[in-house]
């Protein structure tokens, strides 16, 4: 799977993870693909929460090695 954006949030904590991939979505075209990878352990329900408030698709969350990475397809 190839993810038209990549943004790094690795050291960020809530809510900025979040706040960034709204941002880079914002700028993005209706079905492409963003990866955001974070160290925050947080992340993970915040992005499912995330997906279900905006109707952004979550359609991959995956974590090792203390990161966590969430996979978002723009509606």
């Amino acid at each position: 799977m190839s993810a038209s954006r990549e943004i790094d949030t690795r050291g960020l904590n809530c809510p900025l993870p979040i706040l960034k991939a709204k941002k880079a979505l914002t700028d993005m075209q209706s079905g492409q693909l963003l990866r955001v990878v974070s160290t925050d352990a947080g992340s993970v329900r915040d992005f499912q929460a995330f997906a279900r408030q905006t109707g952004n698709e979550l359609i991959e969350q995956s974590s090792g090695a203390g990161e966590f990475v969430h996979v978002l397809r723009r509606r």
